[in-house]
């Protein structure tokens, strides 16, 4: 018996870089939740953002944010994770060494980016639709931080490749440091992930992973992945998610919509 579903979104019930649910996505985690099954997104992005996504069900599921950093059900926080100052201001010193690259950091309350990249602005404020505050200098600022991600507009995934392997070679002994998308690179607080977040909601509701699904599509899902008892990697997933996965996807709508049908 399946008692709870999580997703990721971008990349997973989010495809080809949409910033809206569709109407038949949000429809069929309604029926589930009706039907007692636990919906929970879980993301990179914000919890704000998260909300935002499920506006027209959003109390009706548990949100994972900022990839498990953060854990709310019912607008409690349930679990959260920080990276230190100290550890904080040394990755975003050391990406500011590099061009191209800009970087959002996330509080419980904010994102913060800088002034300097207006297509990155536009695309955080106005296509991501964040709860965002602009600064002057991202060095200046206060945590505490839940994550940090990393952002490349404007080259290859052959350059983020190679500056994932450097900032792994330097940070990977005290953060997690994976991609998340197409031009993204996230480093998620130590001790965190969307696999530990979900464990703490599942320790709250009583459920065992085998009574649970999950789907992802990147390298921030794969703890989430490797703890249900039945997993989906997405059928465009990034190299190699799928061997931490039971099954293969095209649609999460698909597995859902059968789901459903053998409850009826």
């Amino acid at each position: 018996m399946i008692k709870l579903i999580a997703s990721d979104l971008d990349g997973t019930l989010l495809q080809n870089g949409a910033q809206e649910l569709t109407p038949r996505t949000i429809q069929l985690i309604h029926k589930l939740t009706q039907k007692g099954i636990r919906f929970v997104a879980a993301s990179g992005r914000q919890y704000d953002n998260e909300r935002r996504v499920f506006d027209a069900i959003k109390d009706e599921i548990s949100y994972i944010g900022e990839n498990g950093s953060i854990c709310i059900h019912n607008g409690e926080v349930v679990f959260r994770g920080i990276i230190e100052d100290d550890l904080a201001f040394r990755i975003i010193h050391e990406i500011k060494k590099e061009a191209n690259f800009d970087i959002v950091v996330s509080r419980e309350d904010t994102c913060l980016i800088e002034d300097n990249n207006p297509d990155f602005i536009n695309h955080i404020v106005n296509v991501m639709h964040n709860t965002t505050e602009i600064v002057d200098d991202i060095t200046k600022i206060h945590g505490p931080f839940l994550k940090i991600a990393i952002a490349n507009m404007k080259d290859g995934p052959h350059i983020i490749d190679k500056y994932l392997k450097h900032l792994q070679d330097m940070f990977g002994s005290e953060i997690k440091v994976v991609t998340s998308g197409n031009i993204w690179i996230d480093f998620i607080a130590p001790g965190t992930n969307k696999g530990t977040a979900l464990g703490h909601l599942l320790k709250l509701f009583g459920i065992r992973p085998e009574e649970c699904i999950a789907f992802g599509d990147q390298y921030n899902d794969v703890e989430m992945l490797e703890l249900v008892g039945r997993s989906y990697a997405m059928s465009n997933a990034a190299p190699g998610i799928s061997y931490h996965a039971d099954y293969v996807t095209d649609s999460v709508e698909d597995v859902l919509e059968d789901l459903l049908a053998g409850l009826d």
